[in-house]
């Protein structure tokens, strides 16, 4: 796994058929999210060369490029928001965003995402629309309350146990 800012990601090799128009398009939508996070200490963009291919049916789903914005979380719980391009089982390509809660389910998940979004990459859905659509999803998030139990309500998911 690679990472960096989005202008170091190598669009020409993780997707090849992209217009230089569609990757200009990627990169504006990029730029709307990192202008958004801007105040946040979170990690870089992320990306996988290996996955930028189908090699064959598989079990999962592999993250091609990706960003995971952190928030701050207290007493264990957690609270993240995901923008990703992956390569699903069947070797589509998809962009999925999603925020991520800690579980406090009776049965332990780990986590749970909420407010969950997959649109598959195809010929009516091109990859800078699924992007910006995942994007805009990402930039409300940011603008809403950072509390992983406003999400899990939202979810109809357990709260987190009063300590």
């Amino acid at each position: 796994m690679m990472r960096g800012a989005f202008d170091d990601v190598p669009l020409t090799v993780l997707f090849p058929p992209l217009t230089p128009a569609e990757r200009d398009s990627l990169r504006r939508t990029a730029g709307t999210v990192d202008t958004a996070r801007a105040d946040r200490r979170t990690a870089d963009w992320e990306w996988v060369l290996e996955h930028a291919a189908f090699s064959g049916a598989r079990m999962g789903t592999l993250v091609v490029l990706g960003l995971d914005v952190i928030e701050h979380a207290e007493d264990g719980d957690q609270l993240e928001f995901l923008l990703q391009v992956v390569r699903t089982e069947l070797g589509q390509l998809a962009v999925d965003a999603a925020v991520n809660v800690a579980c406090w389910c009776e049965t332990d998940h780990a986590t749970h995402d909420v407010d969950a979004l997959r649109l598959v990459v195809s010929e009516e859905t091109r990859l800078p629309d699924a992007f910006r659509a995942g994007a805009e999803r990402m930039l409300r998030w940011l603008a809403r309350p950072h509390d992983a139990d406003h999400w899990r309500a939202k979810a109809g998911l357990p709260a987190r146990p009063i300590s």
